[in-house]
C-alpha cells in the first residue's frame, strides 16, 4: 500500500516536472498580455495606416471608448495559452536536453539561437488560429461597415472561420506567422539566456537586476528581429479580395516586395517605436512573471 502511494507520488511528480515549463510559460505570457493589450491595439492600427500613436489612441478613445483598447483580449489570451505555452515550454525542455548533452556546461550563443528558432516554429504552429482571430478582431473596426466580421470573442471567431472558410483557414498566414515567430524567439530567447549569464556571472548583479536587465535586452532583440515579419504577417492576415475577387498579395514574399517598392525598406519598420514599446515590455513582463512564478513554486515545494 505504502509502495503504491510512493510510486503514484513519484509518477505525479514526474508528470508535473514535464508539464511545468509549459504551464509556467503560458501563465506568464497571459499575465503580460493583460497589461500590454492596449499598446498592441495601437500598434496594429498604426500598421494598418491610421496615423501616429497619439492620433490613433485619441480616435479610438473618442469613437469607441476605453473598451476599444481591449478589443480582441480573449483572442490575445487564447494565443498566449497556445503560442507562449508551446514556445517557452519547448525552449526550456530543448535547452535542458542540450545542457545535459553538453555535460552541464553553458550553451554557446549559436546553439541557443537555433533552439530559439525551433521553439518559435513550434509555438507558432500551435498559436496561429488564435493569432488569426486576434488580428481580425483588432482590424475589424478599420474596415467599412459592410465588410466587418463583428466577432464577439475568440471562440466565435474561430467557429465562424471554420464554418465560412474551412478548418484549414485557421492556419491562413501560417507561413509568415512561423517566420516571424522564429525570428522573434531567436532574438528573445537566445539573448535572454545569454544576458542572464553575462549579468549574473560577469557583472555579478543581483537576481532582480539580472532578470530586469536580461529582460530588457531580450525585448529589444525580439523587436528588432521580428518587426518586418510581423508587418508582412499583419497585411496577409487582414487582406480581403477586391470587387473582382483578387487578393492584394499572393503571399508573404509578394507582400514584402510590393511594400519595399512602394515605401522603401523602412516601410517594413512602420510603427517600430510603438512595436518596440509593446514587444519589449511584454517580453520583460513575461520573464519577470515567469521568474516570480518559479520563486513561488520553490517556496511551495513544487
Amino acid at each position: 500500500m505504502g509502495d503504491s502511494k510512493v510510486k503514484s507520488g513519484a509518477a505525479a511528480a514526474g508528470v508535473w516536472s514535464t508539464v511545468k515549463p509549459f504551464v509556467n510559460g503560458g501563465s506568464s505570457g497571459m499575465l503580460a498580455t493583460c497589461v500590454i493589450q492596449p499598446i498592441d491595439m495601437i500598434k496594429v492600427r498604426i500598421q494598418l495606416g491610421q496615423g501616429s500613436a497619439g492620433s490613433v489612441a485619441k480616435n479610438m478613445l473618442a469613437n469607441d471608448g476605453i473598451g476599444a483598447f481591449y478589443k480582441g483580449l480573449s483572442a490575445g489570451l487564447l494565443r498566449q495559452a497556445t503560442y507562449t505555452t508551446a514556445r517557452l515550454g519547448s525552449f526550456r525542455v530543448l535547452t535542458n536536453k542540450a545542457v545535459e548533452a553538453n555535460d552541464g556546461k553553458p550553451l554557446p550563443l549559436i546553439q541557443k539561437a537555433f533552439i530559439g528558432l525551433t521553439a518559435g516554429a513550434i509555438g507558432a504552429c500551435f498559436g496561429n488560429p488564435a493569432d488569426l482571430a486576434l488580428i481580425r478582431m483588432q482590424a475589424d473596426a478599420t474596415l467599412p461597415v459592410a465588410q466587418r466580421r463583428n466577432y464577439k470573442n475568440a471562440f466565435q471567431a474561430l467557429y465562424r472561420i471554420i464554418c465560412d472558410e474551412g478548418i484549414l483557414a485557421m492556419w491562413k498566414g501560417a507561413g509568415p506567422t512561423v517566420t516571424r515567430a522564429m525570428s522573434l524567439n531567436m532574438g528573445m530567447l537566445a539573448s535572454y539566456d545569454q544576458s542572464m549569464e553575462f549579468f549574473r556571472d560577469s557583472l555579478g548583479l543581483g537576481e532582480y537586476s539580472t532578470v530586469v536587465g536580461a529582460s530588457a535586452v531580450s525585448g529589444f532583440f525580439a523587436s528588432a528581429c521580428s518587426l518586418p515579419f510581423d508587418y508582412v504577417k499583419t497585411q496577409i492576415q487582414k487582406m480581403q479580395p477586391d470587387a473582382n475577387g483578387k487578393l492584394p498579395y499572393t503571399g508573404s514574399l509578394d507582400c514584402a516586395i510590393k511594400t519595399v517598392k512602394s515605401g522603401g525598406p523602412l516601410k517594413l519598420y512602420s510603427g517600430f517605436p510603438v512595436y518596440c514599446i509593446r514587444i519589449a515590455p511584454h517580453v520583460m513582463m513575461t520573464w519577470i512573471f515567469l521568474n516570480q512564478i518559479q520563486k513561488l513554486e520553490k517556496r511551495a515545494g513544487f
